[in-house]
């Protein structure tokens, strides 16, 4: 039976746009839900500076509280040296690093070039500490630049592969097209082979699901997606929710493809979501609709 991870970014993604701040114990409530609905990988934050993303402060706090749970990958985003040294203090298993196709948007994100932000990433991989993801980001396209030529996303894609433990492709601003999307992983995948592993799509124009299978078609096997459909990056413009993680998590299992989650469990764990940011609008078709009659898991 085939079998995806999914990644729950909610914590750090889905949060970091939210125009509520989400208290910390309520955090650490929808944390602990997601991993008993069975979801094994969760980004619970990032390591910014907490001035520039407030709903971040906590992060190390989440970390902590994440070790706590059997069996949990806890993951965190870094976006330089200094942001992976307070990730690996606090004990994250896995380190994931933005790294733009735009240039435009690298600057805005990170105050850095693309080539500067593969350095930086260079630089932690040699202290070591963590599992390494050099996630390319707005590979698809960019609300600023417009179109990421996609030899560009090769170049860094195959740049990072060098020393990181796993690449990924992030669609950023929900530009990707699942026709665009097999092209280029199939390209990528020719260039780094195996290294190449997740999947990062955001739901902008209606085809988060549909990138997500096309990247499955194309041998993807992780992938992101945020509780509810929450998310977005500050730093850009029009960029709108993540993938829904209650309906990537119906469409794999409808398939036959075993993702380890319990659908009954993941609507608790959407339940303590609501209650713990109870002004901001939540998505998703199969919470809304339910699960069909006769439907049966994968597992």
């Amino acid at each position: 039976m085939s079998r995806v991870v999914i990644c729950e970014v909610g914590p750090r993604d889905g949060l970091q746009n939210a125009k509520q701040l989400m208290p910390t114990d309520a955090k650490k409530r929808w944390i602990s839900a997601l991993a008993a609905a069975g979801l094994h990988e969760i980004e619970v934050g990032s390591f910014v500076p907490p001035k520039l993303i407030p709903a971040m402060a906590d992060t190390a706090e989440l970390v902590a509280h994440a070790l706590k749970i059997p069996g949990l990958k806890v993951v965190a985003l870094a976006p330089n040296v200094k942001g992976f040294e307070r990730a690996v203090a606090a004990g994250a298993h896995k380190v994931t690093f933005p790294v733009s196709a735009s240039r435009m948007h690298s600057e805005s994100n990170v105050r850095m070039t693309p080539e500067q932000m593969v350095a930086e990433v260079r630089k932690c991989a040699e202290r070591g500490g963590a599992q390494i993801e050099g996630a390319v980001s707005t590979a698809f396209g960019c609300t600023m630049q417009g179109e990421v030529p996609e030899d560009d996303v090769l170049r860094i894609a195959s740049a990072l592969a060098e020393f990181c433990d796993a690449v990924a492709l992030a669609d950023t601003v929900g530009y990707a097209n699942p026709a665009q999307v097999k092209r280029l992983f199939a390209r990528v995948r020719r260039e780094i082979g195996g290294k190449l592993e997740g999947a990062h799509f955001h739901n902008t124009r209606g085809l988060g699901l549909a990138n997500a299978l096309a990247a499955y078609e194309e041998g993807v096997r992780a992938f992101d997606s945020s509780m509810g459909g929450l998310g977005g990056c500050p730093f850009a413009p029009g960029a709108s929710g993540n993938v829904i993680t209650e309906d990537l998590v119906f469409m794999f299992e409808s398939m036959g493809v075993n993702t380890g989650i319990d659908f009954a469990l993941l609507l608790e764990a959407r339940t303590a979501l609501v209650e713990g940011l109870p002004d901001e609008p939540v998505y998703g078709h199969t919470p809304l609709a339910g699960l069909p009659k006769g439907f049966r898991a994968a597992a």
